[in-house]
């Protein structure tokens, strides 16, 4: 196991990863922000080095100072060879099972590999299958300009407590810090209303990753979230990023919605999956056993289309 902390070794591991794209989608966005100021304060992890089996991305220790935090304690991990993946996973040095956390990954194999941890260690585990969905060509993505007295802007830190009470993995204190991360050091975007309050919104992540978007219920209806997306799409091909998302299967409404803006779905799975080691939850049930979807879509699927 080895820690990669040049920068031009991290580099170099950006332009390979690139190039397995899009099976190494969630990964590439960790690295890419690694590479960029590293906000989330992540570490990348691999079996060998150049010639790498296995690529885990973490935070930093020092980073995760609440061990029941599994938002600010998230992983993401691509295998080329599917031992190599189980062994480090498996490496106490590698995951802090005695932390609770998140782990993204579109490989069965790291579904697999995890419950089968987590059993084994008398863990809870909770899956999220999402359908994978990426836009192919930003800068084609229609433009939606908003209504009379909206306006685009970036989502403000002082707008993080109605995002995180409208959020269905939100609700504790967990969810607000992190919430205020994604806020303070990633692109966003949202539409404000006549009074400067938000009325739609859609965050990213620290593997560049859409992430919460809703509309208020008042205001669904409207379409608004196209507005947003197409001004957060835009940041991020800026960027160099790509620009993509997770939907729930049976999220059917969001699904036809992004793929109206461009987005196509892509084969295989992406699984988020988070392991506790049964620490009393500050968050009512709902927030995580609903299965809601924290993509983008979320708020567009509690509209009528």
């Amino acid at each position: 196991m080895l820690i990669l902390s040049c920068s031009s070794k991290l580099r170099l591991l950006e332009g390979m990863l690139r190039r397995g794209l899009p099976d190494t989608l969630l990964v590439y966005g960790a690295v890419m922000h690694v590479n960029r100021g590293n906000p989330a304060g992540q570490e990348v992890l691999v079996d060998s080095w150049p010639e790498f089996k296995t690529v885990l991305t973490r935070p930093r220790r020092e980073v995760v100072q609440d061990p029941s935090d599994y938002f600010t304690n998230l992983y993401t991990t691509f295998y080329r060879d599917e031992d190599t993946c189980q062994a480090l996973l498996e490496n106490s040095r590698a995951v802090d099972w005695g932390q609770a956390f998140q782990i993204l990954g579109l490989q069965d194999g790291v579904y697999e590999t995890i419950r089968d941890i987590a059993r084994a260690r008398g863990l809870e585990m909770e899956t999220y299958p999402y359908r994978l969905l990426l836009h192919p060509d930003p800068p084609a993505m229609p433009q939606y300009r908003p209504d009379k007295g909206l306006r685009l802007a970036p989502v403000s830190p002082a707008h993080a407590t109605l995002l995180n009470d409208t959020w269905k993995f939100g609700g504790n204190t967990w969810s607000l810090r992190y919430l205020c991360l994604l806020i303070r050091h990633f692109p966003s975007a949202c539409l404000l209303g006549p009074e400067g309050t938000p009325i739609s919104w859609c965050l990213t992540d620290p593997v560049a990753a859409l992430t919460h978007g809703y509309t208020l219920p008042e205001h669904r209806g409207q379409h608004y979230l196209r507005s947003v997306v197409g001004m957060l799409a835009a940041q991020l091909h800026a960027r160099g990023f790509p620009v993509y998302t997770g939907v729930l299967p049976h999220n059917e409404p969001s699904l036809h919605s992004l793929q109206r803006l461009g987005f196509r779905i892509l084969p295989g799975v992406f699984y988020r999956l988070i392991v506790r080691p049964g620490f009393t939850q500050s968050r009512p049930a709902s927030a995580l056993d609903s299965g809601q979807d924290p993509a983008p879509s979320s708020g567009e699927r509690r509209r009528t289309q």
